[in-house]
């Protein structure tokens, strides 16, 4: 296998395991915090699982375009990395943030938004790439 084929299953391995925990993290707060915390901190526990699920979507499409369009390798590479740091510092925060009631772990939720918005800026400048040289 070469390069960029193990970096498609990386990428389509981290894409599985984050879409997993995605779903327990789900039915962890429907079956078990659901009867202890409060309506607005479940609602910031689901956000936390909307991103997560959004962005390791985002993992699985850019392990796709690793295959499809391996010329722009390095823009699927960073965006799949600020993704992934994305999910650890947004959702990651929340998470913590819910299950310890430390206030200042919110303080990382807007940099997990900008590694988001990062990694959304390497896909367009991939697709930029792509379109130009098509």
């Amino acid at each position: 296998m070469n390069s960029v084929g193990r970096t498609n299953a990386f990428w389509l391995l981290v894409a599985a395991i984050w879409l997993f925990l995605s779903v327990v993290s789900g039915a962890f707060a429907a079956h078990s915090l659901a009867s202890f915390l409060t309506p607005e901190r479940l609602a910031v526990w689901e956000k936390a699982v909307d991103y997560q699920v959004m962005h390791a979507f985002a993992l699985l499409a850019m392990a796709l375009l690793l295959q499809s369009y391996a010329a722009q390798y390095r823009y699927w590479q960073a965006a799949s990395w600020s993704f992934l740091v994305g999910i650890f510092l947004f959702s990651g925060s929340l998470y913590a943030w819910v299950l310890s009631d430390i206030k200042a772990l919110v303080y990382l939720t807007p940099l997990g938004g900008l590694a988001f918005l990062l990694g959304w800026a390497f896909v367009m400048w991939g697709a930029w790439q792509v379109r130009r040289s098509t």
